[in-house]
């Protein structure tokens, strides 16, 4: 945290979560204004039965007993029919098209920190923060900002953060970006919280009680439409309720007998089939992307090297960034990589350093 913007006001976004807990403690004790801010995005009809500690309201009780403890304003903004509308319906679109989404990456983008942003404007403040595990650099040289990997390796968040914005990433600190999760939980012991008992945020906040199937089922009843699971030559060999229950990669569940090990490999919406076959067909070195953003270097003009990552739990692999055509690249990675799957991310890293990303299209046939 730069010690020039010591008294400016800051709006830290807090989940209740111990993260944006001591973030809140950090800037309090740097000598910000802090304000706090909690964004109510869902409740379903399961609430009463979850554990406490995924119950929005529990989640809110949690960070208005942080903001007191601090002493520090809280509020609450009730937000539901802008998550329903700009995350769960593309959530669930999404699937009905035979990709495979990342929630967490677009309300980043739009919620979090779009729609944050102007509840900070309101309340008087110029600046957002989060407990996010990432950093943020200035590049005079460039006028621009670069979002870099946090120094927790382990816990790093910039593959989801990835599509932030310059004017987002001008106003955003993340005070543990620095930090290890172990120094953030002996701080949040230090406050009184029960960090022990507070787990980590689930990937996809709104299915918790049942899987995203049920879900899908429940929002999307157009998602039940059966059909046929063929093998890659054609031939018929099982029926499934429905392609949006299905994902590339996919072994488990199939309820197909094979001789050896199937995976789905591509899935056919308009034609209803699920498509099966041998783990070397989910090997892929050639992958298209396109929405793109792009981080401090600005958009490249040529191939470039980079370290692209496909999903988050993925390994970053070796590649070159090679652009295609207005608003897409073709990414060639030097070992072919696994479950490509379009509706995910790709992420472009130079070392510790995000320089962009965009939505996974489609693999290349080579392997």
């Amino acid at each position: 945290m730069n010690g020039t913007q010591k008294g400016r006001r800051v709006v830290v976004g807090m989940s209740g979560g111990i993260d944006s807990a001591v973030t809140a403690a950090l800037l309090k004790e740097a000598g910000y204004d802090v304000i706090g801010v909690t964004l109510t995005l869902w409740k379903d009809e399961g609430e009463d039965e979850k554990r406490w500690q995924d119950r929005s309201c529990c989640k809110v009780g949690l960070a208005r007993h942080v903001a007191k403890l601090l002493s520090i304003p809280h509020h609450v903004l009730d937000i539901q029919e802008e998550f329903r509308s700009e995350i769960i319906d593309d959530f669930c679109d999404a699937y009905l098209v035979g990709q495979t989404p990342n929630p967490c990456v677009r309300c980043n983008e739009r919620m979090k920190f779009g729609r944050l942003l102007t509840v900070a404007c309101d309340l008087g403040a110029d600046l957002l923060a989060t407990g996010h595990y990432a950093r943020i650099r200035h590049r005079p040289e460039r006028g621009r900002y670069s979002l870099l990997k946090g120094a927790d390796l382990q816990k790093d968040q910039s593959y989801f953060l990835y599509r932030l914005n310059q004017e987002q990433l001008a106003a955003t600190l993340f005070p543990l970006g620095e930090m290890h999760k172990e120094a953030v939980c002996k701080k949040a012991a230090a406050l009184g919280l029960p960090y022990e008992e507070v787990l980590e945020s689930q990937e996809v906040c709104f299915v918790t009680q049942k899987d995203y199937r049920a879900f899908l089922s429940e929002h999307r009843p157009e998602s039940q439409a059966p059909g046929k699971i063929v093998t890659e030559s054609g031939e018929v060999v099982g029926e499934h309720a429905g392609v949006a229950f299905y994902t590339i990669g996919q072994r488990r569940g199939l309820g197909v007998a094979a001789g050896e090990r199937i995976y789905v490999t591509q899935l056919n919406p308009a034609r209803r089939e699920v498509v099966v076959g041998s783990e070397e067909s989910l090997l892929k070195k050639e992958v298209f992307a396109d929405r793109l953003v792009w981080g401090g270097e600005g958009c490249p003009e040529a191939p470039l090297r980079v370290q692209a990552k496909i999903r988050y739990r993925s390994p970053a692999g070796e590649a070159t960034l090679v652009p295609f055509s207005e608003g897409r690249v073709r990414i060639l990675f030097d070992e072919p990589q696994r479950g490509v799957t379009p509706g995910q991310s790709v992420v472009f890293y130079r070392g510790e350093e995000v320089i962009g990303g965009g939505m996974i299209l489609e693999a290349g046939p080579e392997s």
